[in-house]
Parts: C-alpha cells; sequence; structure tokens
C-alpha cells in the first residue's frame, strides 16, 4: 500500500510529493498548451476569413468534447490503468496540437478540437484524482490550493508564449505539442506512484453528479462564471468607458486574484470541519461583488481592487469544491466523482456565455453583471439549504 493510500486511511499524514509533483506538472503542461492553443486558434482562424459566428462554434467543441470524454474516462483507466490512459492522452493531444497547422479545410478542426479537448479533459480527470488520491486528508487544501496556482501559472503562460512566438508557420503548434509531450515524463517516472482502480465505480456516471452536489454545483458556477466572465468582460468594460488597455488589465489584476488567493483558501479549508461553509462564504462574496460591479464603473481603480479579490473567491470555488470531493470519496469512486465534477465544468463553459451574452442583449451591459450575479445566487440559496437540511451530509 502506497504512503498515498496510507494517508487516506489515517495512517500517515505526511505529502506524497512524487505522486503529487507528477500529477501537478503533467497538467501545468497541459495548461501551457491550452492556454497557447485557445488564442492561437482564433487568431488563425479570423485570419483565414472564418465568421466570428463558426469561430465560436468551433470553439464550443472544447466544451462538447469535455462532456464527452468525462463519462468514459473512469472506464478506461479502470481498463487499461491510470498511468496508460494519461500516457495515451498526452500522445493523442500532442499529434492533435500539431494537427491543426495541416488541416487546410475547416471542418477537419471540428474533429481535430474534439480529439484535443476530450484528450486533455482525460488528462484534468486523472490527474485530479491522482493529486486528490494521494493528499492526506489534513493537508488536502494545501495540496489543492498548490495545484490551483500552478494550472492557473500554467494557463498564464500560454497566451505569454502566444505574444511572444506568434501565430506564423509551424512553430506555435509544435512548442504547444512540445509542452504536452513534456507531460508524459513526470507522469511515467512517478507510474509506480499511481492510484489503482481495482473496481469499477458502484452507481451510474450520472448519478455522481448529485452525489456530492455542493462540489459539482460550485464547479459549474465556477465554469459559467470564468468562461462567460473572460470572454465578454472585455465588451462589458469597453462599453462601460475603459479603454481595451483598462479592460486588458483589469482581467490581469483577476487572474493575479486567482493565482494568490488559491493556497491560503486551501490552507483556510484545511482548518475547517466542513468545507460547505467556506464554499457558502465564497459564493456570498462572488455575488456581492457581481452586484457590486454596475456601481464601479465610474472608478477604475476601485474595480481593480475589487476584481482582484473577487478573482480569488471565484477560483475559490473550483479549489475548494475539488477538495471537498476528495474527502467525501475515495477510490474508484473518488476517479467517478472527479469525471462528474469535470464534466459540471464543461457545462458551466457552455452555458455561462450564451447566458451572460443573452443578458447582455436583453437588458443592457448591465446584463453582464446580473447574470453573474444569478449564477451565483443560484449556488448561494443551494449550499445554504445543504447547510440547513442537510448539516450532517455532503
Amino acid at each position: 500500500m502506497s504512503e498515498a493510500k496510507q494517508g487516506l486511511n489515517g495512517h500517515r499524514e505526511e505529502i506524497h510529493w512524487p505522486s503529487l509533483v507528477a500529477a501537478i506538472a503533467s497538467i501545468s503542461a497541459v495548461g501551457i498548451a491550452i492556454g497557447l492553443g485557445l488564442p492561437l486558434l482564433s487568431i488563425i482562424l479570423e485570419k483565414r476569413g472564418i465568421s466570428s459566428t463558426l469561430i465560436g462554434l468551433n470553439s464550443a467543441m472544447a466544451g462538447i468534447a469535455a462532456m464527452a470524454a468525462a463519462p468514459v474516462t473512469t472506464k478506461l483507466a479502470h481498463k487499461f490503468g491510470v498511468v496508460p490512459t494519461m500516457l495515451w492522452a498526452v500522445l493523442l493531444s500532442a499529434i492533435s496540437a500539431v494537427g491543426f497547422y495541416y488541416a487546410t479545410q475547416f471542418w477537419m478542426w471540428f474533429p481535430l478540437r474534439i480529439v484535443f479537448h476530450g484528450a486533455t479533459t482525460t488528462l484534468f480527470i486523472l490527474s485530479e484524482f491522482w493529486i486528490n488520491a494521494a493528499a492526506p486528508s489534513r493537508k488536502r487544501g494545501l495540496v489543492m490550493g498548490i495545484y490551483a496556482t500552478m494550472l492557473a501559472v500554467g494557463f498564464a503562460c500560454g497566451p505569454l508564449l502566444f505574444s511572444v512566438i506568434g501565430s506564423d508557420g509551424l512553430l506555435p503548434f509544435a512548442v504547444g505539442a512540445v509542452a504536452i509531450l513534456a507531460a508524459a515524463i513526470p507522469i511515467y517516472i512517478a507510474r509506480h506512484e499511481s492510484p489503482v482502480l481495482g473496481e469499477k465505480p458502484e452507481m451510474h456516471f450520472f448519478r455522481y453528479i448529485f452525489l456530492v452536489p455542493t462540489a459539482t454545483v460550485a464547479v459549474f458556477v465556477f465554469g459559467a462564471v470564468e468562461a462567460g466572465g473572460l470572454s465578454l468582460f472585455p465588451i462589458y468594460a469597453t462599453r462601460s468607458g475603459f479603454t481595451e488597455t483598462q479592460a486588458a488589465l483589469l482581467l490581469t489584476v483577476m487572474g493575479i486574484g486567482n493565482m494568490v488567493f488559491q493556497i491560503p483558501l486551501g490552507l483556510l479549508s484545511d482548518r475547517m470541519r466542513d468545507r460547505r461553509k467556506l464554499l457558502s462564504a465564497l459564493a456570498v462574496i462572488g455575488l456581492a461583488g457581481s452586484l457590486a460591479l454596475p456601481w464601479l464603473s465610474d472608478h477604475w481603480h476601485l474595480m481593480a481592487i475589487v476584481l482582484l479579490f473577487w478573482g480569488g473567491c471565484v477560483s475559490g470555488l473550483y479549489t475548494v469544491g475539488l477538495s471537498h470531493l476528495g474527502s467525501r470519496l475515495t477510490g474508484a469512486d473518488l476517479a467517478a466523482a472527479n469525471a462528474a465534477f469535470i464534466f459540471c465544468y464543461a457545462v458551466g463553459t457552455v452555458a455561462g456565455p450564451q447566458a451572460i451574452g443573452a443578458a447582455i442583449d436583453i437588458t443592457g451591459n448591465d446584463g453582464f453583471a446580473w447574470a453573474i450575479a444569478g449564477f451565483f445566487a443560484l449556488y448561494v440559496v443551494l449550499s445554504l439549504g445543504r447547510l440547513l437540511f442537510k448539516p450532517k451530509r455532503t
């Protein structure tokens, strides 16, 4: 029995670093590739004269691929093993990343998107399962905070790379593929430390969505607010009177909040007997911050301060939600629940931009804030309801 598993059973409470470094390093490399690929692919399609509607439709394949991959990932890992499944996902991701350069017809980008994002979704699910399984219960929040911070750094490095190497030629695609392939190195080195799925999950995949609703709805809200907020905030900010540079700086401030607050929030969650209380508090802060946005549209510095803390709290829904999930389940159930967790995130990334965009069209520019507030209000009602009526359960 590995040290990681002993920690889960309460015999050890030490962080098992080889497993954690392998999983975190692999997913950080993938984060760099995705952070590079998302703006790269959009810019190239625009240069080819593809309409914004079709670019958006092609981008939506990411969420659809994630929703399709989530239910089968645990089955593949059970049949072939966690590490072999992750290594195959790395290979498919890298091949499809380079494939975009050679795909001259636009229709080819749809199956490539499905393969690329389906494979990276598999990596996310199994990496998070690995991390959750290896994290000792009393330090789970700290481990999840480190994971979320490194993932945020990876995503931030992707656009930075794009700004340096540009979108011309094979180079940006090759760099993305190499970053993904680099993920295979720590996975292979720690292959003997990976968790084993000796049993199949006890329930159907979709039942895991409702097994720990405080966690799965948290990540749905996070996905909706992150995807919808990041994609539409520049429009909201410029219509509010800010310049494009000021809007970009505000997004940067949110990203800084994301990176800075995850480890402190993880440490705080480790000190709480019931992480649902912290999730509820984060949702309340998110609700208050979104409702305050219309009142801050004339004050850039005040909005920047609010977005710094708001960005950290929004991302905390993911970190603390994942930690809460790991504290409730183990083994095959944890792997299946991790898949359900990512599935809910993917649903949020599809629903968020649609709902927020429609709210802006219907109610005007402030509809951006009202729609985001609606997502947070949904979670506040759910989380407080769970605390009041199911105080000893998930």
